[in-house]
């Protein structure tokens, strides 16, 4: 049996590249998520980046990484309290689009759940041909010289990580009106393929994911506003623990919760 470190979080900064903070989600069908989102508009307000966007949606696009016996996986299933997995992720759809591309590590300690991330340079690369092990090299050489991509590099030899499911989703995020630190997004039309590409072409469509369902994810750094557990009590809502690598990783047949 692989020996796993131990994660902990980084100290937790206001950067877009690093930070650690509560997460907490909840499953809903078609019908209660219109009646939520309806009621919770009462308190939040599009944020800023989806404002002119058509229907305030943008798209999420990231490509998991895990090692030959799906460690990162099992650890999710097994409920772990100290766990992480590497992803690819971009907000494009397509090698053409212009949007940015990083390297991520997240993961949880105990309840608090951390994200780290560092930039991968786009120039000068054809990211329609870039996967597996090219892919690897690509990124880092790619990538900015931080400790995200440190531990990328030893961890892609000490545990032979590859690419191993592309999860797609559409995102439409939420900020509270009385405090910016208390963050609300919408994740929709979850998909997954069964890929090493980052842009792999349409030859072979994707396998819906929770298909009629919405994933809402509640990210704060300190508590729950009172308003907000009003409305969990009103809609009887439910939190849980769900992973969209995991749920695509089922769909698409490599691996499975035995538990």
């Amino acid at each position: 049996m692989q020996a796993r470190t131990e994660v902990t979080p980084t100290t937790a900064t206001r950067s877009a590249l690093h930070f650690a903070r509560f997460e907490f989600k909840y499953i809903l069908p078609a019908a209660k998520r219109q009646a939520v989102e309806n009621e919770l508009r009462y308190f939040l307000q599009f944020d800023p980046f989806v404002e002119d966007r058509p229907q305030h949606l943008y798209p999420v696009r990231s490509l998991y990484y895990d090692d030959p016996l799906y460690t990162a996986f099992q650890d999710k299933v097994d409920g772990l309290h100290s766990r992480s997995k590497f992803r690819l992720r971009t907000y494009a759809t397509s090698a053409d689009e212009s949007a940015p591309i990083f390297l991520e590590i997240k993961g949880r300690h105990n309840n608090l759940v951390f994200k780290n991330r560092t930039p991968v340079e786009r120039t000068g690369i054809d990211w329609s041909a870039q996967h597996g092990d090219e892919l690897a090299q690509t990124i880092l050489r790619q990538a900015s010289e931080d400790p995200t991509l440190e531990r990328f590099k030893f961890e892609l030899i000490r545990k032979r990580l590859k690419p191993v499911a592309l999860i797609d989703y559409l995102r439409r995020p939420y900020v509270s009106k009385y405090d910016s630190t208390f963050r609300l997004t919408f994740d929709e039309r979850l998909e997954a393929r069964n890929t090493d590409y980052i842009f792999p072409d349409n030859r072979k469509g994707p396998s819906k994911v929770l298909a009629g369902y919405t994933v809402l994810e509640v990210k704060f750094r300190h508590h729950l506003p009172s308003w907000f557990h009003r409305i969990i009590q009103s809609h009887e809502m439910r939190r849980v623990s769900v992973s969209k690598i995991c749920k695509g990783m089922e769909v698409l047949g490599l691996a499975f919760d035995d538990g």
